[in-house]
C-alpha cells in the first residue's frame, strides 16, 4: 500500500512552490527593469536625434514620417501637446496645427462640389497647391496625422477607406453599405453584364435617384474627383 506524503513532505512542497514563485516574480522584475532603462536611453536618444535632425524633420516628409515611426515604438506622440518638449524643439505641434486649418478650409471649400467626401488625394494636392511657397513639403501621411488630431472637433472628420482609396469625410454623416458599395464602384470597376463604365452608371443612379441626398446629406456627389 501506497504511503501518503506526511506533514513534512506538503511543507517541503508548499516551500518549493513559494520559492518557484517568489523566482518568477523577481525574473518578471528584472526584465521590467531591464525594458525601463532600455525605453529611457532610447527616448534620450531620440531627443538627440530630433535635436540634431531638427530642419530636415520640418522640411523633409519622408524623414519627418521616420521620425514618427521612431516615437511611435516608445510611445513618443509629438502631437499631443502644443507646449510640450517635443512642440518647443521642432515646432512640429505648430506644422500640424497649421495643416489641419488649411484641412478645414479646403473641405469647406470644395463642400458643394462634393458634399464634404474628398479623396485623401486630391486633399492632399490642393495642400500643396496652397502651400507651394513655403518650404516644408506636405504629404498624404502628414494630412492623415493632421485629421486624427482634428476629431477633437466632434464627429465631422474622418478618414474612411473604400476599396484601395481613402477618403476624407468632413461632414457628420454615416456611410451604409449601399454607399460604399456605389463608392467602389465608382473607382473604375466594370459592370460584368454590360460592360458599361460604372463611373457612367454612378451618373445614371446621380440623376435618377438623386444620389447627392441619399450619399451625402445635404451635398451633391461629384464623380469628377474618381477620375
Amino acid at each position: 500500500m501506497r504511503r501518503r506524503p506526511g506533514i513534512g513532505g506538503l511543507q517541503k512542497a508548499a516551500a518549493a512552490r513559494d520559492q518557484y514563485r517568489l523566482l518568477g516574480e523577481n525574473v518578471a522584475k528584472l526584465r521590467t527593469d531591464m525594458m525601463k532603462e532600455q525605453l529611457a536611453t532610447f527616448k534620450s536618444q531620440l531627443e538627440e536625434f530630433a535635436r540634431k535632425h531638427k530642419n530636415d524633420i520640418r522640411k523633409n516628409p519622408a524623414f519627418r514620417a521616420q521620425f514618427h515611426e521612431m516615437c511611435a515604438k516608445v510611445g513618443v506622440d509629438p502631437l499631443a501637446s502644443n507646449k510640450g518638449f517635443w512642440a518647443e524643439l521642432l515646432g512640429i505641434g505648430d506644422f500640424y496645427y497649421e495643416l489641419g486649418v488649411q484641412i478645414i478650409e479646403v473641405c469647406m471649400l470644395t463642400r458643394s462640389l462634393n458634399g464634404g467626401l474628398i479623396s485623401l488625394q486630391e486633399l492632399s494636392s490642393h495642400l500643396r497647391q496652397r502651400r507651394k511657397k513655403d518650404r516644408e513639403a506636405v504629404t498624404e501621411d502628414d494630412c492623415l496625422r493632421a485629421i486624427s488630431k482634428l476629431k477633437v472637433l466632434g464627429s465631422g472628420f474622418e478618414v474612411i477607406t473604400i476599396g484601395k482609396k481613402k477618403l476624407v469625410r468632413s461632414v457628420p454623416t454615416e456611410l451604409n453599405k449601399d454607399h460604399n458599395q456605389i463608392l467602389e464602384l465608382a473607382q473604375g470597376s466594370r459592370l460584368c453584364d454590360c460592360g458599361t463604365s460604372t463611373k457612367t452608371a454612378l451618373v445614371g443612379f446621380r440623376s435618377g435617384h438623386r444620389c447627392s441626398r441619399n450619399f451625402v446629406r445635404g451635398g451633391p456627389c461629384n464623380d469628377r474627383q474618381w477620375h
